[in-house]
């Protein structure tokens, strides 16, 4: 189990080096952007638009990111402190299963169940379908 533990790891900190690189790659690219279009009858109205778009679009991504980042450094975590297989909820082992397809899992399969279930119950009016 250990060498399947340490192939985890390794996989995990390569994803991470990725996340970091796109994350890197994504400030680098997020410059203000000095161009101007002028063949717009719009003006800067529709610049100011797209470009705020743009903005949301980016900063969603770095969000999303920077989760990613948490849930990989917390399973990283997790190895180093001999608890990797353990749900955060429960205490319980999370499935093999579960870790092999989502390897910074942090809940078994029933806590997940439980904690979606909650939410639904205490949100249900504000979800959009």
């Amino acid at each position: 189990m250990a060498s399947d533990i340490r192939k985890i790891q390794c996989s995990l900190e390569a994803e991470r080096q990725r996340l970091l690189d796109e994350q890197n790659q994504l400030h680098a690219n997020g410059l203000p952007n000095t161009e101007r279009r002028e063949s717009s009858p719009y003006g800067k109205r529709e610049e100011a638009a797209t470009e705020s778009f743009e903005l949301e679009k980016r900063l969603a991504f770095e969000r999303q990111i920077e989760q990613q980042l948490a849930d990989i450094e917390n399973a990283l975590a997790k190895i180093a402190a001999g608890k990797y297989e353990l749900c955060e909820s429960c205490d319980k082992p999370i499935e093999p299963t579960r870790l092999q397809a989502l390897p910074q899992a942090r809940a078994c399969i029933s806590c997940m169940g439980h904690h979606k279930g909650h939410f639904l119950q205490h949100h249900a009016g504000n979800l959009p379908f």
